[in-house]
């Protein structure tokens, strides 16, 4: 994973772009910084200890909440205030909040609005006197256009810092260092050590580390292929539960990747019979297909540069009840659940976002 799945991709909160500052030495009442703080470091606290100097109070807008812990997200939203708060005394951190902000995959207007609304959780008017603050990059013009009622403070990279080195190496077994890392956030990372939680992640890391070893000799990075179905019925939807790493445990679409000598619905429909026995004829499942969509996100899988087409069946309702399904191949178990009880903190890689794209909700 490179830095820029760090900080260049506002759609998923990660670190902000901003441009210049054209009031250099303007004082806010509040300045933004949003970030995934995946773990906080010596760079992240550079641009909060400007903001302070520059604003009466700092918003942190804590990206990539209510998610699972993964190797790109290990650490939960507490973990990772106690990190930031941790770093400052007593009257500097209650200047400071600290607010949870979900992903939204594949809905910049969604995800603009949950940062809306976590701003306004802290100043209750978004017509305050409010700034974004953090490292400007060539593609700030961009973002900068997401956030055009807002003034935008740049504060330099401190020593080209960068979260995913740490979080990697860490979870391989290692320990960061003072240079990179605050004190708070090694304290939090020592007692995370302890867990089994990282002990899951820890195998995880060393699973995918071999995995792309088998890569390393290819001229070029490879881009994955996959296909997933996403079958609804009568309010419910088919998932699965992950046999194998990644993601063990995890509630996923029936799906996997695509062999050379098939379509992707070909391929959709195999791993979803595959992994769910699903009791419904094929004529039946294809002339159920209600739309597709793919999805792209660079850093979707930790297995590497991974795209997904997904297939939308939905199925008639019938009185007789749902179709029968058990778990087959990579599944340990197939189930159908109510749409109703679909948990972002359950699901593996960006299903969830999948979901709530192609279902409307």
């Amino acid at each position: 994973m490179s830095e820029l799945s760090e900080q260049e991709q506002m759609k998923n909160p990660l670190e902000v772009k901003v441009g210049l500052d054209n009031q250099a030495n303007k004082h806010y009442k509040y300045l933004v910084f949003i970030g995934r703080f995946q773990p906080f470091h010596n760079g992240h606290k550079a641009v909060i200890d400007e903001a302070l100097k520059r604003s009466d109070e700092v918003i942190i807008l804590i990206g990539s909440a209510n998610l699972p812990r993964s190797l790109r997200n290990p650490f939960s939203v507490a973990e990772r205030t106690a990190m930031i708060e941790g770093a400052y005394s007593k009257e500097e951190a209650a200047r400071i909040h600290c607010v949870a902000l979900d992903d939204v995959l594949y809905n910049d207007t969604r995800w603009l609005q949950y940062v809306q609304a976590s701003v306004r959780s802290v100043t209750n008017d978004l017509r305050s006197d409010i700034g974004l603050i953090g490292h400007s990059k060539d593609s700030s013009s961009y973002y900068l256009s997401l956030f055009p009622h807002w003034a935008s403070i740049s504060v330099p990279s401190h020593h080209n810092l960068s979260a995913t080195p740490i979080r990697e190496s860490y979870l391989m077994g290692a320990t960061p260092t003072p240079e990179r890392t605050p004190e708070s956030t090694r304290k939090v990372l020592d007692k995370f050590k302890a867990t089994d939680d990282y002990q899951q992640l820890h195998i995880e890391a060393g699973f995918i580390d071999k995995y792309k070893k088998q890569w390393a000799s290819v001229p070029y990075p490879p881009t994955f292929m996959t296909a997933d179905a996403l079958v609804v019925q009568s309010g419910h939807i088919l998932l699965v539960e992950r046999r194998s790493m990644p993601g063990r445990g995890l509630w996923a679409l029936p799906g996997g990747f695509v062999d050379p000598k098939e379509t992707l619905l070909d391929a959709c429909i195999r791993e979803l019979r595959e992994e769910t026995r699903l009791k419904v004829p094929e004529p039946v499942l294809r002339g159920s297909r209600h739309s597709q969509h793919t999805f792209d996100d660079p850093y979707r899988s930790a297995r590497g540069r991974t795209i997904t087409q997904a297939f939308y069946f939905q199925l008639k309702n019938d009185a007789k009840g749902l179709p029968k399904v058990k778990g087959g191949d990579d599944a340990a178990q197939a189930f159908w659940l109510p749409l109703a009880e679909l948990d972002s903190k359950k699901m593996f890689e960006d299903h969830y976002a999948i979901i709530m794209k192609m279902v409307g909700l």
